[in-house]
């Protein structure tokens, strides 16, 4: 650096620009060798953090004695023997805040250089505007460092400097971002919603961590609720990691142990009164301690809790796995009456165990049993009569070479659903005649039991075959009847339906392409379920639902993978090879999710309509011999009775 300004000097260099020069290196200097703050993390926080009424339910002085499981978090990042700090951690408990304090503590203590990575820019953004904007202004100290960036020309949204250093943020799937600036401090947040590469760079958490290889004395935080056994960031830095875990003394018997959801029990039907059981049992006299805790106990028990690591062999890389049983903000019977409503709803229930126990999920019966499924099929006839419970029906259609199959499905209250008729019709694609019978498909009504004639509400035509012009020729003018041209691709990530569709203007036509592997995923999540209710697949019996059927119904199977860049994916492979029924499901569920209809408001209808026709309907004559039969499909409570020959 000397050099340097030797150089400025003999070639002239404005002396203002010299003594800047100056003053910067004795900035380094004295960065580099004068010793690391006094304070902790947590003890920064306490002392000088200011939360913001508009990024908190609590504004006001921070206390880390309030959410106890930070501090063990926040503390590892001021020691220097870990390098690495891992969060697998429940949604709004301390990961926010605890990047926040970090970022904090080094802007007013220990400046250096920053990243802040998100999944997205726009995410990115997102965080700079709502939380870290706030905490600046509202935290005197960091105001005073920062407080003037916005009339710094060289400072945005996503870049703030100060004395010393700068904070960056950045999104995971921006190459660019990644690719310039060494970083000393990197805070990663949300890992598993990152794309698996950044563009065509390869690893966003690798290509980060480049940035920081000049600093001896870096800090690496990866920080995340989890998502997919085998395929999670988050769960797999964790397993690397001293695995630490929070543990908490009972209150009666004083036993240390980390809270699990299997010891949170309440009486049938009232989740709202659950508490957690004592796991202690004595090793001698087999009696168990069982002291049911009471919310207050609860919370003395978190308030005293201490961070304990369970591989204490690994060294230099802390990791971290809380839920949210031990977060002060909600109720335990909260976290139970949630676990209710949703542990009948696969989707649900997986969204539960990541974002509430920081679990990941692990998925089971890929390819769910055929014969198992062909074997509770039921007697109803949907020509005839709709089951009762069905509030919209929607069809699907996949064109083959020399045919079209359709399937026609009815949904009902939580998605529960009833397969309607399945038809295959033989024909060239590039007739007239094709068509017209797909259009008079598609048009079909169906009877309901509330005296209702039911149409189909929306429909998908898969248009990636050899026939696609075809497919979009005879959708453009239906797209009032909600017949939509749909082309599915694999990957994970993407919605069923899409939040729009792709419009080709060449072809004058829009093009609504679905995420196949979530909606496969939901697909055989609902085959699992084994009792009518939200969820449940039922099946006629019928001439098309045969066990050939069931075997496409379930002609694939997921298989986990690692690709060329080591990271595990899941991909979906055939068992059968007609997979058609698997096919035209996926595009039901796809139909049945570009509807913006409110079910209950439809079912609640129909009840009413049923009950009016019942009550409109004539009184049978009463006479000696009365024959009673029971119309077939008829709707409960109705009854036909033969009186003298007549029908009434």
């Amino acid at each position: 650096m000397s050099d340097a300004i030797a150089v400025l000097a003999e070639y002239g260099a404005d002396a203002a620009y010299e003594a800047g020069l100056r003053a910067q290196v004795r900035q380094i200097i004295a960065q580099s060798f004068s010793p690391p703050p006094d304070l902790t993390v947590s003890e920064w926080a306490d002392e000088y953090r200011v939360l913001s009424p508009e990024a908190s339910s609590e504004p006001g002085k921070w206390s880390t004695a309030r959410v106890e499981p930070s501090r063990g978090i926040m503390d590892a990042f001021a020691d220097p023997d870990i390098e690495i700090v891992t969060c697998m951690v429940a949604a709004q408990t301390v990961k926010t805040e605890v990047i926040n304090n970090v970022a904090g503590y080094h802007v007013h203590l220990d400046p250096c250089p920053m990243l802040i990575l998100q999944p997205t820019l726009q995410m990115a953004e997102a965080y700079s505007k709502d939380r870290l904007a706030p905490m600046i202004r509202d935290t005197p100290e960091l105001s005073a460092k920062l407080g003037n960036a916005a009339r710094d020309s060289e400072d945005t949204i996503l870049h703030k400097k100060y004395s010393g250093g700068h904070i960056t943020m950045a999104g995971a799937n921006s190459p660019a971002s990644l690719a310039s600036r060494p970083i000393r401090i990197l805070l990663c947040d949300e890992v598993d919603r990152y794309e698996a590469s950044a563009g065509k760079e390869g690893d966003p958490v690798s290509l980060a961590i480049e940035r920081t290889t000049t600093f001896w004395n870096r800090k690496i935080a990866l920080v995340s609720t989890p998502t997919i056994k085998g395929a999670s960031r988050i769960e797999s830095s964790y397993e690397e990691s001293d695995q630490r875990r929070f543990f908490v003394p009972c209150p009666k018997c004083g036993h240390m142990q980390h809270l699990q959801w299997k010891q949170v029990r309440w009486p049938d039907d009232k989740p709202l009164e659950a508490r957690y059981h004592c796991e202690y049992m004595d090793s001698e006299t087999g009696e168990l301690c069982d002291h049911a805790w009471s919310e207050a106990e609860r919370l003395k028990a978190i308030s005293r809790g201490v961070w304990i690591a369970t591989r204490p062999e690994v060294k230099g890389h802390a990791g971290f796995h809380l839920n949210r049983i031990a977060s002060p903000w909600r109720a335990l019977g909260e976290m139970a009456r949630d676990f209710v409503l949703v542990r009948k709803h696969p989707e649900r229930l997986k969204t539960w165990v990541n974002t509430r126990l920081a679990e990941t999920w692990e998925e089971r019966g890929e390819r769910a049993n055929p014969d198992s499924i062909y074997g509770r099929r039921e007697e109803y006839d949907a020509a005839v009569v709709l089951p009762f419970g069905v509030g919209t029906i929607t069809a699907s259609v996949d064109i083959q070479d020399d045919r079209a199959e359709i399937e026609w499905c009815g949904w009902g209250a939580d998605d529960e659903s009833w397969s309607l008729d399945y038809q295959v019709h033989y024909g060239v694609p590039n007739t007239p005649g094709f068509w017209e019978v797909i259009d008079s498909a598609l048009l079909r009504t169906f009877q309901h039991p509330a005296g209702v004639e039911m149409r189909v509400e929306a429909s998908c035509i898969d248009s990636g075959g050899h026939f696609t012009q075809h497919v979009y020729n005879f959708v453009r003018t239906r797209m009032a009847r909600r017949v939509y041209a749909i082309k599915g691709i694999g990957g994970p990530g993407r919605p069923i339906w899409p939040v729009k569709g792709t419009v080709n203007k060449a072809k004058n036509v829009t093009i609504f392409v679905l995420g196949v592997d979530q909606a496969k995923d939901m697909h055989y999540k609902r085959l699992e379920i084994k009792e009518p209710g939200p969820g449940y697949c039922h099946f006629p019996l019928a001439e098309h639902y045969d066990k050939k059927y069931f075997d496409g119904l379930t002609g694939e199977k997921a298989v986990l993978k690692t690709d060329k860049k080591g990271f595990t994916v899941k991909e979906w492979h055939k068992v059968q090879q007609r997979n058609e029924p698997l096919d035209l499901r996926v595009y039901n569920i796809a139909a049945r999710l570009s509807l913006g209809l409110n079910m209950e408001r439809r079912l609640m209808a129909l009840r009413v309509a049923a009950a009016n026709a019942m009550n409109a309907a004539p009184k049978p004559i009463t006479v000696v011999e009365e024959t009673v039969q029971a119309a077939p499909h008829a709707f409960p409570g109705r009854r036909r009775v033969r009186s003298r020959g007549v029908e009434r």
